[in-house]
């Protein structure tokens, strides 16, 4: 049977009821689930203690004595046992009694046995003195065999005995964290040992103390674990700052580095040449080689080579340098032995060729890798004595006379291997159509492995007036044909400052369009007094 609530409105809401509603018609609210009221009759009131008078001490009497609180020992005939102190360790048996010597009176455990708490008198100031620790009686000696031995104690760290173990659930037991009572007891340091957690002897300010754990020293880095420092390299030519990597770019702005034979200059007393990559080309396929000795009569041979790789050939800059260098070197050797210029000409470049067929036994390429064919170059070389011109060439590369009184007619000392230079020879073209044709470069002469018959030309001119010899290279000629436009191109000085007047023909060649490697060595006519030799090319 449903009980009814006895409520005149509802909890929730406050919605009037009546005594048979069972749920709030405002808000639902179940009448049921409020508790009836209790049955029977009220609980008595606590009959709680009442203060009583002051003492006359002027402090208000406890409201609750000891003997009303439970778990409150009162009777001192029902005290627990109290815990076994060392010799010589006493604790004050009334608020008044005397303290040990640099113990706060009042500060230790006491037992109370009157209805008042204990009285913790304050000291004068509102600093507490720190307790000194009690003096601790020697320790027996343990007689032989009877457990493990423990060391003497060193008077200078006495170690205090550890307490007997109190009743359970006195007063001043040891608690959860307590060591258990056979725990063995650690070995006391030997006489004159440090004590932990004093200052060492002797030690210097801010020295750890003893039994502290000790800093790792500070150690320099180990000079093999450090990286080593970046060596020095080459700045880059476009910023000025940035270092070249080594694939030939500045890590810096990124720019390609020129090579080595991008550009070159030489220059002797008696002679100097030039060359430079161009405008077009990623690489410079030309070479040449400058030296100066002296005959066996003691005249002076200056030699330029000037050489011009075919850039349809494999390796063309490695086959124009070693013929420049071969020649140079042949040249050289035979000059000063007496052999004449006509001959030491020929066989120099019959051994440049040579030089430059061996390379073709040195494949870069796998073997059956397409395109790959045996470097050629071309090579055309001037000896200038104080009486004598003596040229030769193969290719298509050219030899310029320019007389040093510009009203002397100029001539080209070199006939061209080349298709144009065919048709012209078998008057077929007039030689401005044949060079105007596509084919006009075509060359019919080369030093390679490859060339049908090697040809060496060689020619000897006997000036009766100074002038300057032009040895070139068609990135030159291309620009100034014709024997009257180079000489209008070179400076009148070129007889006295040979690199100035190479320079000026790079540089107009590069104003022209530098669709090719250029390169030119100028030298004077005759060749002056002593000797110089080249000793780095």
């Amino acid at each position: 049977m449903a009980r009814t609530h006895q409520l005149a409105a509802c909890p929730r809401c406050a919605e009037p009821l009546d005594a048979s509603d069972l749920y709030c018609g405002g808000c639902g609210y179940d009448l049921s689930a409020v508790p009836g009221p209790p049955a029977g009759p009220p609980p008595p009131a606590p009959d709680w203690p009442q203060a009583r008078e002051t003492d006359g001490t002027g402090r208000p009497a406890p409201v609750l004595r000891a003997s009303d609180l439970p778990a409150t020992v009162s009777d001192t005939s029902a005290r627990p046992e109290q815990p076994t102190l060392p010799e010589g360790v006493r604790l004050p048996e009334e608020a008044g009694a005397p303290a040990e010597p640099g113990v706060r009176a009042g500060g230790g455990p006491r037992y109370v046995s009157d209805d008042r708490p204990a009285e913790h008198p304050e000291p004068p100031d509102s600093d507490y003195a720190l307790a000194a620790p009690p003096p601790v009686p020697p320790t027996p000696p343990t007689p032989p065999g009877a457990g493990a031995h423990v060391p003497a104690q060193s008077a200078a760290a006495p170690v205090p005995p550890r307490p007997e173990a109190a009743p359970e659930g006195a007063q001043g037991a040891p608690g959860p964290n307590a060591p258990a009572p056979d725990a063995p007891v650690p070995d006391a340091p030997a006489p004159g040992a440090p004590v932990p957690g004093t200052p060492l002897p002797n030690a210097s300010p801010g020295a750890p103390a003893a039994g502290a754990p000790a800093s790792a020293p500070e150690t320099a880095p180990d000079p093999r674990l450090s990286p080593p420092p970046p060596e020095p390299g080459p700045v880059c030519a476009r910023c000025g700052a940035g270092r070249v990597d080594a694939d030939g770019y500045c890590e810096r702005c990124g720019h390609a580095q020129p090579r080595p034979r991008d550009h070159m200059e030489r220059e002797l007393s008696t002679l100097a040449a030039v060359s430079d990559r161009g405008l077009r080309h990623h690489r410079n396929e030309d070479a040449f080689a400058v030296a100066a000795t002296a005959l066996p009569d003691g005249a002076t041979a200056a030699v330029a080579v000037v050489c011009d790789g075919v850039s349809s050939a494999t390796r063309p800059d490695a086959a124009s340098l070693a013929a420049a260098q071969t020649a140079e070197a042949a040249l050289m050797a035979s000059l000063p032995r007496g052999t004449r210029p006509e001959q030491a000409m020929r066989e120099a470049i019959e051994q440049a060729a040579e030089a430059v067929n061996a390379l073709a036994d040195e494949p870069v390429l796998p073997p059956e890798e397409p395109g790959q064919n045996a470097p050629a170059c071309t090579l055309v070389a001037a000896i200038v004595t104080e009486e004598l011109l003596v040229v030769g060439w193969v290719g298509d590369s050219r030899v310029y006379w320019v007389p040093a009184d510009r009203s002397a007619t100029p001539y080209r000392l070199t006939e061209d291997d080349s298709w144009a230079a065919q048709m012209v020879a078998a008057r077929l073209l007039s030689e401005e159509e044949a060079y105007a044709d596509e084919r006009a470069h075509a060359i019919t002469g080369w030093l390679g492995a490859d060339a049908y018959e090697l040809e060496p030309h060689t020619a000897a001119f006997r000036p009766e007036a100074p002038g300057s010899v032009v040895v070139c290279t068609d990135g030159l000629w291309n620009y100034a044909e014709s024997a009257e436009a180079m000489a209008a191109l070179l400076p009148a000085d070129s007889g006295s400052r040979p690199l100035d007047a190479a320079r000026t023909l790079v540089r107009y060649a590069l104003d022209s369009g530098g669709h090719d490697n250029i390169t030119v060595a100028v030298v004077p006519y005759p060749a002056p007094g002593e000797p110089v030799r080249l000793e780095a090319r």
